[in-house]
């Protein structure tokens, strides 16, 4: 074995990087060379330590040999420190354990500064748990793997190196340790938000003048309890026959998210808008900001009350399709404009509001394949019922399960169903299709309708700030997906809670991330950029002493060339190799 370098030139500068490497002659008599170990960039201390306390010994001999490790070896410097002797032919490599994630996650939480908020909240205990990095280890667990605090307990952590990074062993990941670390949370969330606003705008120039505001469900895996949030309620996530939280969020157009509240399983969308728009006020101050959500949030009397505010708070709202057979006539005789490319726009004042009928060309193409296909699935299900003649009851109740999955698209047919006492034949039930509904139908495809209170703004724009309402569904889909915010298992209302405040903590990261990459890595996801650094892996190196001690080299993996690239873009620079460690205890090295 002997030691190999690498010259790199990096931020102007030469840098040198050394592996241990071995001779391997192949079958065909040909000597390759293997990577045993990666060092990285050794300074000069360090290269004198290993100078001194590498050497070879022979057990016949009397003397231990100084070998020649690099190149240019010159006589070592006298260290402060015992020579160690080592055997190589007992090298041994233990516990692999994924390191570029954690360390990653933890480069995210020092770019948001969260140390500096949380570290006067969230002080030591007097036996010296440090609560700080216990819920550190939450939020990149939740950011990088996310599951269940069992899970984390049992599995996780032993195969990561976050305690490496930390500095903190296997207690931080105990389960009581974890639950008693998310009761201390709660207190801090408006605080929170409010530092990663001014967080925010200091390192991305983000405004937050623009809001978009809506709501999800998240569902238990549990029976429902007599009392709290965890209601029965209409669930976007399809699992009705479970208990519920309703969650609300304000995001901006770039998805970094303001702030957020978890309300009973059963409320309704429209008794939401007027609490939050106080809360906004309460915490941040009155300032001129436009609102942007979806149909079924504001009332009536929610957006009259937005309108005779002083100042005005000014708004973008859907609107029912109902509304737009109302202004349907008076829509003809206004003129399209177009927007951007396939999309148009009409523009009808009404009052104090102004109405913005918009198609969009592509979103019809969508619309329609989607109608059509289940329009002719539908029909052959009713077909196939046609020919297998069942009782009128199980006819019933296939229907409703053949209405369920085709949607809009069953009301375009017109049925006839057998009487109580009718036998079910091709005779009594019969369907068509309603050629008046199916022109309203194609005639609405890629339509739909807008109002707002701000009747001067450039309506091009109006109709891009409404589409910006897929950002706030992309936080809904990476809190559920990417980060597991569903299904919880909690039972207790304050550890719900905090769970949702953990997942919330670790999108903050992810959203962080997913800016950086746009202005740097364009084209990667958050996601994919953990994932590709997940592939950087710390192991133990294991160097037996004659003295009978073990000298432990702690080394993650030498990153690829892709990885290397996306550090660059991202103006990381990788830490330096932690120090070696040595101990006579075995069973001390095995749990190491």
């Amino acid at each position: 074995m002997f030691l190999r370098y690498k010259n790199r030139r990096k931020d102007g500068k030469d840098h040198r990087y050394w592996s241990i490497v071995e001779n391997r002659r192949t079958a065909d008599g040909r000597v390759v060379q293997r990577q045993v170990l990666y060092l990285g960039e050794i300074n000069d201390s360090q290269r004198a330590a290993w100078c001194r306390t590498i050497q070879v010994v022979d057990p016949a001999g009397d003397a231990p040999t100084q070998v020649a490790l690099f190149p240019d070896d010159r006589t070592p410097p006298v260290l402060a420190c015992d020579i160690v002797q080592i055997r190589l032919s007992g090298l041994r490599l233990c516990r692999p354990r994924q390191w570029g994630a954690c360390w990653l996650a933890c480069e995210l939480w020092s770019l948001v500064c969260l140390d500096d908020f949380w570290r006067p909240r969230l002080p030591p205990s007097r036996k010296g748990t440090r609560w700080l990095n216990v819920l550190k280890t939450l939020v990149c667990y939740r950011l990088i793997d996310p599951g269940s605090e069992w899970r984390l307990h049992r599995h996780w952590y032993d195969h990561s190196a976050l305690g490496d990074l930390l500095g903190e062993d296997f207690r931080i990941a105990h389960s009581h340790t974890l639950y008693r670390c998310l009761d201390q949370l709660l207190v801090h969330k408006p605080a929170l938000f409010s530092f990663l606003r001014e967080r925010w705008q200091s390192l991305f120039g983000i405004r937050f003048e623009v809001l978009l505001y809506d709501l999800t469900s998240t569902y238990f895996e549990c029976d429902p309890p007599g009392s709290g949030k965890r209601k029965h309620g209409y669930s976007r996530d399809k699992r009705p026959d479970g208990v519920q939280v309703v969650i609300a969020l304000i995001v901006t157009p770039e998805g970094f998210p303001l702030a957020y509240e978890v309300l009973a399983g059963n409320t309704s969308d429209k008794t939401t808008l007027a609490a939050f728009l106080a809360k906004i006020k309460a915490q941040y101050g009155a300032a001129e900001r436009i609102w942007i959500m979806d149909r079924g949030i504001p009332t009536e009397d929610s957006l009259a009350l937005m309108r005779n505010t002083t100042p005005p708070v000014s708004y973008l709202v859907g609107t029912p399709k109902g509304r737009l057979t109302q202004l349907e006539k008076a829509f003809l005789a206004q003129p399209w404009a177009a927007v951007r490319e396939r999309v148009e726009v009409k523009l009808l004042a009404r009052d104090e509001e102004i109405y913005i009928l918009a198609r969009s060309l592509g979103r019809q193409d969508k619309e329609r394949a989607m109608r059509r296909r289940r329009l002719k699935r539908l029909c052959q299900r009713l077909k196939e019922l046609q020919r297998q003649q069942p009782s009128r009851d199980e006819l019933l109740l296939k229907l409703g399960a053949a209405r369920k999955e085709a949607g809009r698209a069953y009301y375009l047919l017109t049925l006839r169903l057998p009487e109580a006492h009718e036998a079910v034949t091709p005779q009594t039930f019969t369907f068509t299709i309603n050629r008046k509904k199916l022109r309203q139908a194609r005639r609405r495809e890629g339509r739909y309708l807008l109002r707002s209170n701000l009747r001067d703004t450039d309506p091009a724009k109006l109709w891009q700030y409404y589409i910006q309402l897929t950002e706030i569904e992309q936080a809904f889909k990476e809190l559920k997906h990417d980060l597991a915010l569903r299904p919880i298992f909690h039972q207790r209302e304050d550890r719900i809670e905090a769970h949702i405040f953990v997942a919330f903590l670790a999108y903050c990261l992810q959203v962080t991330l997913k800016h950086r990459l746009r202005a740097l890595g364009p084209g990667l996801t958050p996601r994919a950029a953990l994932e590709k650094f997940a592939t950087l892996q710390m192991i133990d190196v294991h160097l037996p002493t004659t003295d009978g001690r073990t000298l432990i080299l702690s080394r993650y993996t030498e990153p690829e060339r892709d990885q290397q690239l996306l550090l660059q873009q991202l103006h990381l620079q990788l830490p330096e190799q932690p120090p070696p460690r040595i101990t006579a205890d075995l069973m001390m090295n095995q749990a190491a």
